[in-house]
């Protein structure tokens, strides 16, 4: 009966230490200037199922993100966070939701559209 006690108690310590080793924390740059972006981005970004956390921090406009990887990972996140208007490293925001933004959200998009450009010389 000890042995079985014991084996079970193994065996659910050895579950949970497997449930903490599938979090993942990233940090990657959101183009964002204000409050506002700041309350949408984690919004978008807490919306992706996984996602434990998210902190963007307007000085920087480094947001970090604390996921689960057998749910979520960092695509996704970039994903939806670029579909409520802000520019991400893998994704751009569509222009019609960036245009929509209030004024005060509306940052500095020349980085990106200089990538777009010369990827459509290169075709």
């Amino acid at each position: 009966m000890k042995t079985k006690v014991l084996l079970l108690i193994g065996m659910f310590l050895l579950g949970a230490s497997s449930v903490f080793a599938q979090t993942k924390t990233e940090k990657f740059e959101v183009k964002g200037n204000c409050g506002m972006c700041k309350a949408r981005i984690e919004k978008a970004a807490k919306s992706v199922d996984g996602v434990i956390s998210a902190n963007w921090e307007q000085e920087t406009k480094m947001l970090t993100v604390k996921f689960d990887t057998q749910k979520t990972d960092v695509h996704k996140i970039q994903m939806a966070i670029a579909k409520v208007g802000h520019d991400t490293p893998m994704h751009k925001a569509p222009d019609d939701v960036y245009n929509s933004l209030p004024g005060c959200c509306h940052y500095d998009r020349s980085d990106t559209k200089e990538v777009k450009k010369s990827d459509s010389h290169m075709h």
